[in-house]
């Protein structure tokens, strides 16, 4: 079965970075557009970043552009998003998704002094 489990979110200052992980089993991973998307308190669920199933193409928010970078290793079966420059707007729940039904747990990344 599909599995999405994600790693690396925690507390970092304003300012910092983080690299959050996304490892994939139950699918063929290379053969998949993946994306991230985040959830605040009281607001949807937003998209972050989208990457091709190959890596060579890339979309963001709007929010995010200059300061998060998607990427993945298909060797690994893993995806990333590297988060530079957070703010504390970024403070959310952080999840990966393939498909349109699939979803990891979500990690938490908390921007915060």
């Amino acid at each position: 079965q599909v599995q999405l489990v994600e790693s690396g979110g925690g507390l970092v200052q304003p300012g910092g970075s983080l690299r959050l992980s996304c490892a994939a089993s139950g699918f063929t991973f290379s053969s998949y557009i993946m994306s991230w998307y985040r959830q605040a308190p009281g607001k949807e669920r937003e998209l972050v970043a989208t990457i091709s199933s190959a890596g060579g193409s890339t979309n963001y928010a709007d929010s995010v552009k200059g300061r998060f970078t998607i990427s993945r290793d298909n060797a690994k079966n893993t995806l990333y998003l590297q988060m530079n420059s957070l703010k504390p707007e970024d403070t959310a729940v952080y999840y990966c998704r393939v498909g349109r039904q699939y979803w990891g747990q979500g990690t938490q990344v908390t921007v915060s002094s």
